[in-house]
């Protein structure tokens, strides 16, 4: 039998490593036969290499809460180690700056948040989230030379050829903005940045409604309203980084006028916003949008009305989506998410109605499940899945070789 040579051998190795250290970032835990049947390696193959890898420090085995099949022992499932590096998640909000640091086992050690005036510059922004990430890397215990890098959400799409914050952002002073630019300067690290949606999407993959589904559809609906689409597993922008900017979706040609530019948008109907402002001449000017789902789920008749339009006017956009996609999911997060069935009913109805019944008709519409953590889990998440942009810190057995 002819034998391979050793280096076409070395090769195989390392390409099997590889396939598996970037199988455990993305599943944060996963067991050996999981992380076999995902990997396409035999089953003593993975054994191989995790025995290999825990020898250096780099994965460790972790026993879940819970009885195996039949009644064993628990199941003892495997993640990356700490020491291979952690990972900060950035969300910029309207009101907000977020931070968290999370390990390679897609555990939050540290979550911080701190308020913002609606006025302040991006600038300000930063320095804030700069200060933050010092003060979570400080309770979490880890120090920032541990960072593999930070995922960062903005208030608006990202142009991926200039990598500025485009014209359509919530936060006017935000535009032609570079963040992943000036953030990665004042960090020291590698820093990639994407529209709250998108890693509200990527969020409900890792965490979340989403994990398990290859194919799905996330709208966020608050202030403003977007969308995120997971394809094949992965987040797709499109070739200019704005796919998924379900908002701005024509739902009325006469419609009022909004900030992109057009008329009717989705965004200028069914926002947070605009229901509250709807609502403010009847319940007040001080009423939230939390107040109006709440009266909305005690039954209050004008409430309902607002959050059913809403909805109705959501499922029409949804409908399309699904015509041209045909998603397995679509998980509806946001503000306005919170109003359960109260929303999420009458959306279903309007998919049913407008979508050819091949695909509203098999299509799942669910809650997301994360709140108001979806964007920042979501950054964390930019860093944890991106196997190509962000390197893992080496095995200790290779850095003593390093020093030595």
């Amino acid at each position: 039998m002819r034998r391979e040579p050793s280096g076409s051998l070395a090769s195989l190795r390392d390409r099997n490593r590889r396939l598996v250290v970037d199988e455990l970032r993305r599943a944060g835990l996963i067991s050996r036969a999981e992380l076999a049947r995902r990997t396409g390696l035999s089953r003593s193959t993975v054994s191989t290499l995790i025995a290999d890898m825990q020898a250096q420090g780099l994965v460790a085995e972790r026993e879940v809460d819970g009885a195996g099949p039949q009644g064993g022992r628990p199941p003892v499932l495997l993640s990356l180690e700490r020491a291979a590096g952690v990972a900060l998640g950035i969300d910029f909000g309207k009101r907000h700056v977020r931070v968290i640091v999370s390990d390679l086992a897609h555990t939050v050690l540290a979550d911080l948040e701190r308020p913002m005036e609606t006025e302040q510059s991006a600038q300000e922004g930063f320095d804030a989230a700069v200060e933050l990430a010092g003060q979570a890397l400080a309770e979490a215990g880890v120090a920032q030379t541990d960072i593999i890098g930070a995922g960062m959400g903005v208030p608006g799409p990202i142009d991926v050829a200039t990598g500025e914050v485009g014209s359509s952002a919530i936060l006017p002073g935000w535009v032609g903005v570079r963040p992943e630019e000036v953030v990665a300067r004042q960090l020291g690290i590698p820093v990639k940045a994407e529209n709250d949606a998108n890693l509200g999407a990527l969020a409900e993959l890792t965490w979340g409604a989403g994990r398990g589904s290859d194919d799905f559809v996330y709208i966020k609906v608050s202030s403003g309203i977007g969308g995120g689409l997971v394809l094949g597993g992965q987040l797709y922008t499109g070739s200019g980084g704005i796919a998924g900017e379900l908002g701005h979706s024509m739902v009325d040609e006469h419609g009022p006028v909004c900030r992109c530019g057009n008329r009717g948008c989705l965004e200028t109907i069914a926002s947070t916003r605009q229901i509250v402002d709807l609502l403010r001449p009847a319940r007040g000017a001080d009423i939230t949008i939390e107040q109006v789902i709440a009266h909305a789920r005690e039954g209050d008749r004008a409430s309902r009305r607002v959050i059913g339009d809403a909805a109705r006017a959501i499922g029409v956009v949804i409908a399309q989506v699904c015509n041209v996609l045909n998603p397995a999911k679509v998980v509806v997060g946001g503000d306005l998410s919170a109003a359960g069935d109260v929303l999420l009913d009458p959306l279903r109805d309007e998919v049913t109605r407008h979508a050819v019944p091949a695909a509203g008709g098999n299509v799942e519409i669910v809650p997301g499940v994360l709140g108001r953590r979806a964007e920042v889990l979501g950054a964390a998440a930019l860093v944890l899945r991106d196997v190509d942009g962000f390197a893992l810190h080496p095995p200790k057995d290779v850095q003593q070789k390093q020093v030595g």
